[in-house]
């Protein structure tokens, strides 16, 4: 009998949950290593209601340990990717090394700061549940700062919510924070009841929700506007130095509060030649995911760039439905190939988009057929979707009664501010 391949998968996102529970399922003659550096698998487009209040950490994320209990043949590793080197088909980690017969990437993007470092180092990024419970935290002192403070402008500046993008994410938290604000603050903060509590969403397209159809972008526009919110297009966040945010017309927002969710960038990895890397430091990949150039190394989802798709000849976008779609897909690959000698190109099923703005307001735009909808029935569109999409029954449960118990109160019980201890214990690693 032939030995098992050992395929490993880096990251445990859509794309390499995905990959990793259809090898599984259909492939026995192989053992699965996923890596990362977290223990768990979270759910990104609910984060900003874990960063607002809404959700628990644990309606959104559930442990890689548990999920795949049932396999025998899988492995958990967690660390963080240093170094792969192709030519020993070994990946060095921060907490060892592991060899590999076939690799995949799967790692996902990282916010894109341009290269601006007052931003990186002010700003407050939504990618990671680590970033989500920091800025839930940061808003939640500067509240309590606010409630404290004698001095008018300082009070301003510790309340007025900035957000850089105009995408999904920058638009749900706009819309969650304008819910915030007429429902929340002036009960929980009374001594605030007087201040406007601006918030700002800026971007430097013509349009919010670029991708989306124009019915859903003018929905949107109005609907915030409706809400309160202050919309800036054609307008770039030029500087951020924690106490002012600078725009590239040379007005100004003074403000401690900017929220960053105008970009994101792959990763690049040590051991792979620059060559491998296409726009935005995404990962060439063929028709079949391979990584150009390499023998034995795939890259799936957000990492990868991929031009042989014909409906998508500039690459596709870097969304769920993609990454769950290349993971599967690539899985079935990678068994045929082994069984049958045969393969198939990836071609992505594009089912639309959606956006959840505030209350009883989303929009949704479906591909086949094409159809959009707004208001009520895609908001209870929206809902249904992101339930399904929850990894396990125990999120969907939990999520649910959640939004329910929200619904009826306008109201969460989630504003505490929690925060780790300062003391970093050592972390054993082998020699």
């Amino acid at each position: 009998m032939e030995p098992k391949q050992h395929i490993v998968i880096i990251g445990g996102g859509f794309a390499g949950v995905n990959a990793a529970k259809k090898l599984l399922q259909i492939n026995k003659n192989c053992t699965v290593t996923l890596v990362d550096r977290n223990n768990y698998n979270f759910f990104p487009p609910l984060l900003y209601q874990v960063a607002t209040g809404f959700l628990d950490v644990s309606n959104i994320s559930y442990p890689y340990r548990k999920y795949f209990r049932g396999y025998p043949n899988f492995t958990f590793f967690m660390g963080e990717l240093l170094e792969i080197q192709p030519e020993k088909n070994t990946v060095v980690l921060s907490t060892g090394a592991l060899h590999y017969d076939q690799l995949i990437m799967a790692t996902g993007t990282t916010s894109n700061f341009f290269g601006n470092e007052n931003i990186k180092n002010n700003a407050l990024p939504m990618k990671t549940i680590a970033d989500a419970l920091l800025l839930k935290n940061t808003l939640l002192e500067r509240f309590e700062a606010a409630s404290r403070s004698t001095d008018a402008d300082e009070r301003r500046k510790l309340t007025t919510m900035v957000i850089a993008g105009g995408g999904p994410t920058g638009v749900e938290i706009a819309g969650m924070l304008a819910g915030l604000r007429k429902n929340v603050i002036a009960k929980d903060y009374p001594n605030l009841k007087d201040l406007p509590i601006d918030i700002y969403v800026l971007d430097g397209l013509p349009t919010l929700l670029a991708p989306m159809r124009k019915a859903s972008q003018d929905y949107t526009y109005k609907s915030l506007q409706g809400m309160g919110v202050i919309i800036k297009l054609n307008q770039l966040v030029k500087d951020f130095d924690g106490d002012t945010v600078f725009l590239d017309d040379g007005s100004t927002i003074a403000t401690h509060n900017l929220l960053w969710t105008a970009g994101v960038t792959a990763q690049v990895f040590n051991g792979l030649p620059e060559s491998y890397y296409g726009r935005g430091k995404r990962l060439i990949v063929d028709g079949y995911n391979k990584v150009t150039g390499s023998t034995n190394i795939y890259a799936i989802g957000d990492t990868c760039i991929q031009t042989t798709d014909a409906g998508f000849p500039n690459g596709h976008p870097q969304l769920a439905q993609v990454a769950i779609q290349q993971g599967t897909h690539l899985a079935k690959n990678l068994h045929a190939e082994t069984v049958q000698n045969k393969r198939e190109p990836f071609s992505y099923n594009d089912k639309g988009s959606m956006a959840i703005i505030g209350r009883n307001k989303a929009v949704a735009d479906l591909s086949n057929p094409k159809l959009h909808f707004s208001g009520f029935i895609a908001w209870l569109m929206w809902l249904f979707v992101h339930l399904l999409s929850l990894i396990n029954f125990r999120n969907k449960v939990k999520t649910c009664f959640s939004w329910i118990a929200a619904y009826i109160s306008k109201d969460q019980y989630l504003r505490m501010i929690i925060k780790p201890a300062s003391k970093a214990l050592p972390v054993h690693t082998e020699k």
